[in-house]
């Protein structure tokens, strides 16, 4: 596959190309500019909410693509490109489960905002890493909005306390995924990374061949699935590595960078820019 063939670059944020605590790589706007230069999109692919999203890349915002809440909403320079929406009945089934688990912590995820019921000091340090917009509700049943996913929080861990019984319930009918060791995420069906991917693949033309990403959990499959140029950092879950074709080293040594410098520079060597 040509070095020189790519044409949209989409990479997961936490334990992808964030650090540990949450940063961008130091060197993320120089190389994004050089992106930029050889018209490759770049995609910021994350189960955050847009409004997170829009905080974090500020200095470029439009002039990314965001792909957020797992793939359920595509936002590029303020309008919406797609969505992928869950009806009220299934919004409140959901919620009513998720209610029985001891230990959960709910955030309803809407295009206007989030919204919660907790009120814990811990769970709400934790949603507001990823939920710029939230608002405390009285009761989830009652919020009015258009819903794109319901995201459970359980902090010993999402796969062993909330995907057993929500899976066992909701699998049939909605995407229900592990997006992180404390985090489930529950969507329409047809939303993914991936799906939102290929529906970009479709609206501005450029292939399969022509897409590289980058993953490290659950949530990432589809998005691999999507694209040629599929790497697995080297922290990803063991599973997900299977769905890769290359690797990039950890977060923590900000792989998805080198991996993309390697790239611009084999661009150059095979097709200098004048």
């Amino acid at each position: 596959m040509s070095p020189n063939n790519i044409k949209f670059i989409a990479t997961d944020m936490d334990g992808t190309l964030l650090d540990k605590d949450g940063r961008l790589p130091p060197d993320f706007f120089d190389v994004f500019q050089q992106l930029e230069q050889r018209d490759i999109m770049f995609a910021a692919a994350s189960g955050r909410q847009y409004y997170s999203l829009l905080q974090t890349f500020s200095a470029v915002k439009d002039r990314i693509m965001f792909i957020a809440e797992n793939g359920t909403l595509v936002m590029h320079q303020g309008k919406e490109l797609y969505s992928c929406t869950i009806d009220n009945d299934s919004i409140h089934r959901i919620i009513k489960e998720a209610r029985l688990i001891e230990g959960a912590h709910i955030v309803l995820c809407g295009k206007q905002s989030a919204y919660v019921e907790t009120q814990a000091p811990k769970a709400l340090e934790e949603i507001k890493k990823y939920y710029h917009r939230c608002d405390y509700v009285k009761d989830l049943l009652e919020v009015e909005d258009e819903f794109i996913k319901v995201a459970i929080c359980h902090f010993d861990g999402s796969q062993e306390f909330i995907y057993p019984s929500i899976n066992a319930k909701f699998d049939v009918d909605h995407k229900v995924v592990v997006s992180a060791k404390i985090w489930l995420d529950v969507m329409n069906i047809n939303a993914s990374k991936g799906d939102a991917i290929k529906y970009l693949q479709d609206k501005l033309k450029f292939s399969f061949e022509q897409t590289m990403s980058f993953g490290d959990y659950f949530n990432d499959i589809e998005m691999l699935q999507a694209s040629f140029h599929s790497y697995a950092v080297e922290n990803a879950h063991e599973k997900v590595k299977t769905y890769a074709r290359f690797s990039a080293p950890s977060n923590l040594e900000h792989g998805v960078m080198k991996v993309i410098r390697d790239h611009l520079d084999l661009v150059d060597l095979s097709d200098p820019i004048d």
